[in-house]
């Protein structure tokens, strides 16, 4: 199909598996990238050495385009920066910090660059920075958030005005229903994470993802918002959270009672009661654990459907 983003690169379904702590190793992304679609292997829990052992891992699975997302945040960007420009990966989603940091040196080495925001003004300093494409991330999404809250209904067509570049639609992407509108909303692709957070390929632990399937509708909520905001399903941790929040405790003290390996224990060790859960509001839609190809397939077969009874309406 004629695809802006398909063609930017290279892929054959405008669907994106997005980069996610403790959740998106080699194994995920390259089921996706195999499937047709775009594949992220999340490198924001990894140190250097790990990523590059998953780098090396999906090439040695297959050739099809896949991407990195980097926090530009972390600690040790610079090592993780080298390794990607050594790897000679092809696509780098950046988030979490100002792309004019690293967009110059990582496109001189023949990188794409994709960076997500969550407002029209951060989309354009990102398209500003020189970017590729930009992910406009609503309020829905699971994970880390954006302060304005706006939600994916709104953020799309806004920032699909404001900018020229590709828009990738994230935030609450859950069927093909809802791929169909964010087309309609102006993106050119869209990017899902919490379905394939719950993939038989993802690198969460298994009685994260069997919760995943249990969980319904206002399963999650908005928090810590004086310090990261950040989409957490409710647990023992969560509550713990709301009553630090409700008491007044400062940006500090949350951050302390967060501490560090919170999300770590949780997602990847399974800790469901204390450890930090993060998943979109989508996740009232999961209904089992599947494999990566058939979440990708079954979202675009249910998008083409519905392309056409919207087409005969």
């Amino acid at each position: 199909m004629k695809n802006s983003v398909c063609q930017l690169f290279d892929i054959e379904i405008p669907i994106i598996q997005a980069g996610m702590v403790w959740c998106s190793g080699w194994r995920l992304a390259a089921a996706v990238s195999k499937a047709g679609g775009l594949g992220i292997i999340g490198a924001g829990s990894m140190h250097p050495e790990v990523l590059m052992h998953h780098i090396q891992s999906l090439k040695a699975d297959t050739d099809k385009p896949f991407a990195v997302n980097v926090p530009l945040l972390y600690p040790e960007i610079d090592r993780l920066m080298d390794v990607i420009i050594q790897q000679e990966v092809p696509i780098v989603f950046t988030s979490a910090g100002n792309p004019k940091s690293w967009t110059p040196k990582l496109k001189e080495a023949g990188i794409k660059v994709v960076h997500v925001v969550s407002s029209v003004k951060f989309a354009l300093k990102a398209e500003a920075a020189g970017v590729d494409a930009i992910v406009a991330e609503g309020f829905e999404a699971g994970g880390h958030n954006g302060r304005e809250e706006t939600t994916t209904l709104c953020l799309i067509p806004m920032v699909a005005d404001a900018v020229q570049i590709p828009v990738i639609a994230a935030g609450g992407i859950g069927s093909g229903r809802a791929v169909l509108a964010a087309m309609a909303l102006g993106a050119d692709a869209v990017q899902v994470g919490s379905l394939f957070a719950a993939a038989a390929e993802s690198s969460a632990h298994d009685h994260f993802k069997s919760l995943l399937v249990e969980a319904g509708e206002g399963a999650t909520e908005l928090v810590l918002k004086k310090a990261t905001p950040v989409r957490l399903l409710k647990n023992d941790f969560y509550q713990q959270i709301k009553e630090m929040e409700i008491a007044g405790a400062s940006a500090e003290e949350l951050r302390g009672h967060l501490g560090k390996g919170r999300a770590k224990k949780g997602m990847f060790e399974g800790a469901l009661s204390e450890g930090e859960l993060e998943i979109g509001q989508v996740v009232a839609m999961i209904k089992e654990v599947a494999p990566a190809a058939k979440i990708l397939k079954d979202l675009w077969e249910e998008f083409l459907q519905e392309k056409l009874k919207l087409a005969n309406l």
